[in-house]
């Protein structure tokens, strides 16, 4: 497929997906919070499971934590290297959510999503990285429905998440376990007074 075809394709599914003037205040009202709000879930997932885990799910978060940072980072060089005008910067559709006019390839917030649940599924984490599966999904679909990115937009922070957790991952093996022992390390002397009288684990 032409790039020219693809990119055709791109504005068609987005305008399927768009939200239009005649949509109910309501379902504008959800996409908002769920484009907006549920990312937070992310951190306080990740935070809960070094809080509350053993050292296999605080390795767990702190490699979510690393595939997400690298990701970003990814993402970050893609649109210096490329800037893909978001829909309302050439016209297209309706917004009905507020964003900067920066490159919307990839979804940062999709990349965000992506990373975290490979790193849980990929760890056996399936319940909660199927959970992380279905927010991203709905985060996908508000920020295309509110009219901010592209469908491909959210293809990519998909391919973007999966490359990279597969580049870190030779180097996790090796490095994952030392440095879950020097943040538990670290973690035990910032936080000794409350785990020593049993609110956190050690």
């Amino acid at each position: 497929m032409a790039p020219s075809d693809l990119e055709a394709l791109n504005r068609s599914l987005f305008l399927v997906i768009d939200a239009t003037p005649a949509t109910p205040g309501w379902l504008i009202a959800l996409a908002s919070a769920i484009a907006n709000g549920l990312i937070w879930s992310i951190p306080l997932t990740l935070i809960g499971l070094w809080l509350t885990g053993d050292a296999y799910r605080r390795e767990t978060a702190l490699k979510a934590c690393a595939v997400t940072l690298a990701a970003l980072g990814v993402n970050q060089l893609i649109g210096l290297a490329w800037q893909h005008p978001r829909p309302f910067v050439i016209g297209l559709g309706h917004t009905f959510l507020a964003h900067a006019p920066d490159s919307s390839f990839p979804s940062d917030h999709g990349t965000v999503f992506a990373s975290v649940c490979l790193a849980l599924l990929l760890r056996g984490m399936t319940r909660l990285g199927a959970a992380m599966l279905a927010g991203g999904v709905a985060v996908a679909w508000a920020r295309i429905f509110l009219g901010v990115h592209f469908p491909l937009d959210m293809i990519g922070a998909v391919c973007v998440a999966a490359l990279v957790h597969t580049a870190l991952a030779p180097l996790w093996r090796r490095a994952g376990t030392p440095l879950t022992r020097l943040a538990t390390a670290a973690h035990r002397r910032l936080l000794a007074a409350p785990i020593r009288y049993g609110w956190l684990r050690p």
